[in-house]
């Protein structure tokens, strides 16, 4: 499992974590049922606070990604295929909103925008 954090970035380090694995768990990177370092390995490995690590393991657990058994860790959950599509759907919706914003800035018109999709979702078959 690798986890880079940016002091720089805008998101908090609990978040960068979260984000982190969970995106390794959606690609497969970190299989179903794998254990994932203890908490305090992880605060440690990464140079930051066990309750920063806390937090990010009780989101992913909240979020349905992990499961946590006393005394023997956290591991990762099988994929629900309803929960790994709502999680892309999210992604898809945020950068959607993004290129619509973006159209607006760049005065272009919904229309434009709609064969703008469709010339790119073409050239994906």
């Amino acid at each position: 499992m690798k986890i880079l954090l940016s002091n720089k970035s805008d998101l908090p380090i609990y978040e960068q974590i979260k984000t982190q694995i969970k995106e390794q768990i959606l690609s497969g990177a970190i299989a179903e049922n794998e254990f994932l370092p203890s908490i305090r390995q992880l605060a440690k490995d990464l140079g930051i606070s066990v309750i920063t690590t806390t937090r990010a393991y009780s989101d992913l657990e909240n979020e349905g990604f992990i499961a946590t058994l006393r005394g023997k860790g956290s591991y990762v959950l099988p994929k629900d295929s309803e929960l790994v599509r709502e999680q892309y759907l999210k992604k898809i919706e945020e950068a959607l909103m993004l290129a619509i914003e973006n159209g607006k800035l760049a005065n272009i018109s919904n229309d434009e925008l709609i064969v703008i999709f469709k010339a790119l979702l073409d050239e994906q078959i």
